[in-house]
């Protein structure tokens, strides 16, 4: 997990580690608080069904443009039979393992990868879909057939990225993802949208003060359908079947209603592990204040300072569970009254 900004830096004449144009800026930008770009792997199908639905499914049917790696635009709702048949997948040495039994894990080797390519609200779409284009034709292109698709339908714009696995020349190579490509991915991808002209950023959370991890997909589309429910008129409520909460949260916010209710247990567990890594980071970005003053860049190390003054305390999700539980037990006895 480390910062590693101050292994970036270069010994100078005197023996001293400086940081280099490119280094200061990328600190600049993370205390700025400038926004961060995402890329994430969000699954990928195991057989050609399951890759002909996720792109039916991003190109909502039809209804939206599939852009290839060959430069062409399929709509229509036989788009995604026309790219897995041209994408030759039931040829692929994996699509040829059995299907697992019901309920056991299934062990297939993906026939391709989803990925997405993401900004925060307000960033043009055109510039998140031009530098998608640059990204998946710098990392794929005549190795690993691709094809992606623009969403706008939520305030942050992003790319749908479907990646085959197997090189297209070379049928024993495939194409794996592991952190380090993630991390590579996220760089890339940031320099690219700054090309297009917008404000980005690639750092670990850890970094930026950020403890809680993202959702998985599947909770974060049941969590945005409940809050999409919850602010409709009662009126329309009626007319529509209440969305099914997420299993996973459910059985979290149980588990802290017990501890809660029965004053045993512990809302802290994993705080400590927590707070050591928030030590890490906090030393390393003394450490990188010190070298910024050392090399003359007082203001910037005083704005370090403050950055790492004013990340937000250690806290646990069961924590923030059951401090947004008191605060809606607060509330209701207060209107009660």
């Amino acid at each position: 997990m480390a910062l590693d900004i101050v292994s970036y830096g270069r010994r100078g004449p005197s023996g001293t580690f400086r940081f280099g144009a490119d280094q200061i800026a990328q600190i600049q930008r993370t205390v700025g608080r400038t926004p961060e770009v995402m890329v994430k792997v969000s699954g990928g199908g195991r057989d050609v069904g399951g890759v002909d639905a996720h792109l039916r499914y991003i190109g909502r049917h039809g209804k939206l443009p599939i852009e290839t790696d060959e430069g062409l635009t399929l709509r229509g709702r036989g788009a995604a039979r026309e790219i897995t048949a041209d994408w030759q997948l039931d040829l692929c040495r994996s699509h040829y393992k059995p299907r697992p039994a019901e309920g056991q894990k299934d062990t297939r080797a993906k026939l391709v990868h989803n990925i997405v390519l993401s900004m925060p609200a307000g960033t043009p779409a055109e510039k998140v879909l031009a530098a998608a284009r640059v990204f998946a034709r710098e990392n794929f292109a005549l190795q690993y057939r691709y094809a992606m698709v623009l969403h706008t339908d939520q305030p942050h714009p992003h790319v749908h990225l479907v990646v085959k696995c197997e090189h297209e020349f070379e049928p024993g190579k495939r194409l794996y993802i592991r952190k380090d490509t993630l991390r590579q991915w996220r760089e890339q991808f940031a320099v690219l949208m700054r090309v297009q002209g917008v404000a980005a950023n690639a750092t670990p959370r850890q970094v930026r003060g950020q403890i809680r991890r993202p959702h998985r997909d599947a909770i974060h589309h049941r969590l945005r359908a409940l809050r999409a429910f919850g602010q409709l008129p009662t009126s329309e409520r009626a007319k529509y079947q209440p969305p099914t909460t997420s299993t996973f949260l459910r059985a979290k916010l149980d588990s802290v209603l017990q501890i809660l209710r029965s004053g045993q247990g512990a809302l802290d567990a994993g705080q400590e592990a927590m707070q050591g890594t928030r030590r890490e980071v906090e030393a390393d970005w003394r450490a990188t204040a010190d070298t910024l003053r050392r090399q003359g860049e007082g203001d910037l190390a005083a704005h370090v300072d403050r950055f790492v003054a004013r990340l937000p305390a250690v806290r646990t999700d069961a924590q923030r569970m059951a401090d947004r539980w008191r605060e809606r037990a607060r509330s209701q006895s207060a209107g009660e009254r």
